[in-house]
């Protein structure tokens, strides 16, 4: 049989959580990265600990797109509690790869899929004696039927065995034994390759792949924060542990030994919030990383950095909600309650990120934004970014690069000039700011989240309050040109029509583009990196007669701020919403335009 289709599929693996799937599963999609081929795998994984169905999805794509697909061409299907539904995703033509140690229900037969039963749990209680053994190499012997099924080269996936237990090589002989005895059973009863197959190219260049919360927190120790106060909660948790991870290994003073950062769980959200900006008003640079109900906790102390104008920089990894919502499933969900996070007058600079990449960049950035504007940053990710391998450029850093801690003054400087905590002597709204300890008698100032006027003295005087709000307003005119512009992916305006797209809807929205594209319908598009927006945004917006706002949330929240932010008139403005959890994919797009632009 000739293949169907060479690099260009969707595989699927339906397991029961708790049962060392990922581990095998991870390691497939490493084979594919490591034959050149493009991949961008997801866990799909339940709340629970243990026992629930789970998923783990790879979108295999020669041409580089990496957004998620809803159509499967291959489902390892090995849970029997979702079995049903599992084929029922199947593509026409797709196949099913199922444990054929027990016999094969009717229910679960179509017409049009290929079937392949290999009886992995069969051979498993043949070759292993420990049932966990048995369970765990189940996993390791439909992984080594893949490699023959889709003519991939096994010794790619051998050397991911060396090197996944390099320390513990007595599980390497094992381990091959499963992948042999899967891959043989495969040879010897199907006609290998089937009709999906991969085959080594060099499409990955340099690119790396990893995790946007490892990512984070490698930008957090290059952008110089020394404390994390952090309580646990999911998809963040894990941007903690990778952060003291780095710290062990790069804040450590080598003729000491002495760990040169904090490292603090606290016992709630508020306590970490709290630790933070205490951190941050002693001059460290300090960050926590939660979800939305930690936002939703933290909104005092928000609104207390916001006031008082001290730095903090805080990690929102966003999750289905409101209340407990999907705590294991992805969305956006988290833009208003974040941009203006606390009560009274607030705004907050928001950084999007698309990649690890940019997680590593906008981590570093945001604590150079937090000092320069003495205020909460907030870098927007979410669960399919923090938590899923993402095909990316590598990070980068420049070796040279000078932090920005803005005006910040010096014992000398408090010599010779006046100070005045909140007095606004460049006319940009950003103040001088002091450390306790700079200087013996001069530069203190009294820290309260109630008014006070340009001396820090405290007044409830209207004019006083009506002065500073206003003068912190002139301060977020000023952030506009420092906080990353939008990318463009046209040179000038060609069409009537425009696509505004951020995050992680980013893959999936260039692919629709192209869709469209084929379909004769000519997009300009614009990704928005930042809040606030600039004014590349507004002329973007209004260049074009329809805009369509992509986003993962019900109430169409980014565009609510664009349209707040921007005085717009939101007829103008077209919502395109995903909110069941799952990553957006560029044919939910296409369509929705598709019938919108019909229906106009």
């Amino acid at each position: 049989m000739k293949p169907r289709k060479v690099n260009d599929m969707v595989i699927r693996f339906a397991n029961v959580n708790g049962t060392g799937s990922a581990s095998a599963n991870d390691m497939f999609a490493k084979a594919v990265f490591r034959m050149g081929i493009p991949v961008s795998p997801k866990n799909i994984f339940p709340s629970n600990i243990q026992g629930l169905p789970t998923w783990f999805e790879m979108r295999i794509s020669e041409k580089g797109y990496l957004g998620r697909r809803a159509e499967i061409d291959l489902m390892v299907g090995v849970n029997p509690a979702t079995l049903i539904q599992d084929i029922a995703s199947i593509h026409p033509g797709g196949y099913l790869v199922y444990d054929s140690s027990k016999l094969h229900h009717t229910e679960h037969v179509r017409e049009d899929i290929h079937y392949i039963g290999i009886p992995m749990m069969q051979m498993c209680m043949e070759h292993y004696d420990d049932p966990r053994q048995q369970q765990l190499f189940k996993n390791i012997v439909y992984v080594g039927a893949l490699v023959a099924l889709l003519n991939m080269e096994m010794e790619v996936v051998k050397n991911i065995v060396r090197e996944l237990f390099a320390t513990k090589e007595k599980l390497i002989p094992p381990n091959f034994k499963a992948l042999y005895l899967g891959f043989d059973y495969a040879k010897n009863n199907y006609d290998c390759p089937i009709g999906v197959c991969v085959k080594r190219i060099n499409k990955i260049g340099d690119k790396i792949m990893m995790e946007g919360n490892a990512a984070i927190a490698i930008g957090a120790v290059y952008g110089g924060a020394t404390v994390m106060a952090w309580y646990p909660i999911t998809p963040s948790t894990s941007v903690a542990k990778a952060y003291e991870t780095y710290c062990k290994k790069l804040r450590i003073e080598p003729e000491s030994g002495k760990k040169k950062y904090a490292f603090l769980q606290a016992e709630d959200e508020l306590a970490a919030i709290g630790m933070v900006i205490g951190a941050a008003w002693n001059g460290a640079r300090a960050f926590t990383a939660t979800s939305g109900p930690g936002i939703s906790l933290m909104s005092e102390f928000i609104g207390l950095a916001y006031f008082a104008e001290i730095p903090a920089v805080i990690v929102n990894v966003q999750r289905g909600g409101p209340s407990t919502g999907m705590p294991t499933r992805t969305q956006q969900p988290d833009i208003l309650s974040t941009a203006y996070a606390s009560h009274g007058d607030t705004k907050h600079m928001l950084l999007f990120p698309r990649s690890p990449a940019e997680c590593f960049e906008m981590a570093a950035q945001a604590f150079d934004l937090a000092d320069r504007f003495q205020t909460p940053v907030f870098i927007m990710s979410d669960l399919d970014l923090g938590m899923n391998n993402h095909l990316s450029p590598p990070l980068k850093w420049d070796d040279s690069r000078k932090y920005d801690i803005g005006k910040l003054m010096s014992a000398e400087d408090l010599e010779i000039k006046e100070f005045g905590r909140y007095l606004d002597v460049d006319g940009d709204g950003i103040c001088y700011r002091t450390i306790p300890g700079t200087h013996p008698t001069k530069g203190a100032f009294f820290t309260r989240g109630t008014s006070r006027n340009e001396y820090a003295k405290y007044t409830e005087n209207g004019e006083d309050y009506v002065s500073m709000v206003n003068r912190i307003l002139k301060k977020w005119e000023t952030a506009k040109n420092y906080v990353p512009g939008p990318e463009f992916y046209q040179k000038s305006s060609k069409s009537t029509q425009g696509i505004i797209f951020f995050g992680t809807t980013t893959d999936a929205a260039l692919e629709a583009i192209d869709i469209l594209k084929e379909q004769g319908i000519e997009f300009d598009s614009m990704r928005v990196r930042a809040f606030p927006f600039n004014q590349e945004v507004k002329d973007f917006i209004h260049a074009h007669e329809e805009v369509f706002v992509v986003e993962q949330n019900r109430d169409a929240q980014f565009r609510s701020l664009l349209i707040n932010e921007l005085e717009l008139n939101p007829a103008k403005l077209t919502p395109v919403l995903n909110y069941d959890g799952m990553p957006i994919t560029a044919n939910f797009i296409t369509q929705l335009i598709t019938k919108k632009v019909a229906v106009s």
